[in-house]
């Protein structure tokens, strides 16, 4: 049996269980819980134009028509685990995403912009609009929405894998399809209703644009996903890197603030106060400030449970070490600055993902979606980053599993005091001592570019 006869039927078998999980798919659309028949249909449209856009973002990436067909078997895959979840409400979902899209549409839909409703910021307050005027359940539009992004932020991954492995077929690939799969995605936005792929897939792009030789993009998109979400702020001090290492010119970074404009300017526009529309992240900032941590896999978690802390002095350090940390990253790229390669700089990037909401107060579990992406790019590239990507995935997915199920998953207990999420951090922490030795060690080896 000839490699080439061995390598069609890999190909024939994964297409045809690909086809037949998408019949599968189809048949659970078909029991959703809301809207009748209408939006299943709805749905199921909504659905194939997903897979459409995987395939067509996979061609022209490049991927040959030969390798096409089996990947439809992970990306059927995807789309199955995701309708299974589009029935679940989480209290996310009830207690906000839900009352805000029901007040647009009680109140005009976009001329509700104006009104001081959601605290997010505008870009998603015009999807919430949007969707108002729309004959069609809000629990599987605002999910759907998500795994929209699911898909372009598989693709970011693509492209960022793709330009640090030139020439190279299958990592890149591998990022897509486990980018889909990668459990913290899939229940970020088809199970919780969350969006955090929308500002990650911003990231994704940027970061990639950057390293292919389009600064004025990279940083277009690294406004546009400041627009979506704060917690792009993790990865911004990245872009000094890019400076300081001849990526990224003065005039690109210039472009931050007139895009970031931009985006706001449609609800300055339809009436919103100008304050109100750039207080939104400073609202958010102090919106959750009683305890030093929300679930989060964080150092803080490091703290026994019943323990008494001064929650205003340790949050302040807690913000002083997370500076200290970006500020000792940028001294030690600076000093490489000649050397740097793409590898140096993806390994910044998951360092920064990883330490800076590991080291802040007041971190939610959803706070560590970049490092979750970025190591799995990590990766992807390198396959000895494998415990990395394990340990930031493994902490991340048992700290969501904390707030979805409403129970710690593991809990320490040792001389009488209690940890609720200790071993959660203690991965954290071992990932990130692995990435922050791995880059220094990085520069001693004098790892060739990438």
């Amino acid at each position: 049996m000839t490699a080439s006869f061995r390598s069609r039927r890999f190909v024939l078998c994964c297409s045809a269980l690909g086809g037949l999980l998408l019949l599968l798919t189809g048949g659970f659309v078909f029991r959703l819980a809301l809207g009748g028949v209408p939006a299943r249909l709805s749905v199921l449209l909504c659905l194939a134009a997903l897979l459409l856009l995987a395939l067509a973002l996979l061609r022209r990436e490049g991927c040959g028509r030969q390798i096409l067909p089996a990947l439809l078997l992970p990306i059927a895959l995807a789309l199955f685990l995701r309708v299974l979840c589009l029935d679940y409400s989480s209290y996310d979902y009830r207690d906000f995403l839900s009352q805000w899209a029901a007040y647009f549409r009680a109140h005009g839909g976009f001329a509700a912009i104006q009104d001081p409703v959601g605290n997010y910021n505008a870009p998603y307050l015009y999807f919430m609009a949007l969707i108002s005027y729309l004959p069609f359940p809000d629990l599987y539009a605002i999910k759907l929405f998500s795994v929209l992004f699911d898909v372009l932020l598989a693709w970011g991954g693509l492209r960022l894998v793709k330009v640090l492995l030139p020439g190279r077929e299958a990592p890149p690939l591998t990022a897509f399809c486990l980018l889909l799969l990668l459990p913290t995605v899939v229940l970020n936005g088809a199970f919780w209703g969350q969006c955090d792929s929308i500002y990650g897939a911003f990231v994704l792009h940027a970061l990639a644009c950057a390293l292919d030789g389009r600064p004025g993009w990279s940083v277009s998109l690294l406004a546009a996903a400041f627009s979506f979400k704060l917690q792009t702020v993790f990865l911004i001090p990245l872009w000094c890197v890019l400076w300081f290492a001849g990526r990224v010119k003065f005039r690109h970074l210039c472009l931050f603030f007139p895009v970031y404009g931009l985006t706001i300017l449609p609800a300055f526009l339809l009436g919103k106060p100008l304050g109100d529309i750039l207080g939104v992240y400073w609202g958010q900032t102090y919106a959750y400030t009683d305890k030093l941590m929300y679930n989060a896999p964080s150092v803080f978690a490091l703290v026994p449970y019943y323990a008494q802390v001064d929650v205003d002095f340790w949050s302040k350090v807690g913000i002083a070490a997370a500076f200290l940390l970006v500020l000792a990253l940028l001294a030690l790229l600076f000093f490489h600055r000649d050397a740097l390669s793409g590898w140096n700089i993806l390994a910044a990037g998951v360092v920064m993902a990883i330490g800076v909401p590991y080291l802040l107060p007041y971190m939610h579990e959803r706070y560590f979606f970049l490092a979750d992406c970025l190591t799995l790019a990590w990766f992807c590239v390198d396959k000895r980053r494998f415990p990395i990507f394990f340990l930031t995935a493994a902490a991340s997915l048992s700290s969501y599993c904390v707030y979805l199920r409403l129970k710690y998953t593991l809990v320490l207990s040792f001389f009488g005091q209690t940890w609720v999420m200790g071993a959660e951090s203690l991965l954290l922490l071992s990932a990130l001592v692995l990435a922050v030795w791995t880059l220094a060690a990085s520069f001693a080896q004098k790892k060739p570019a990438l």
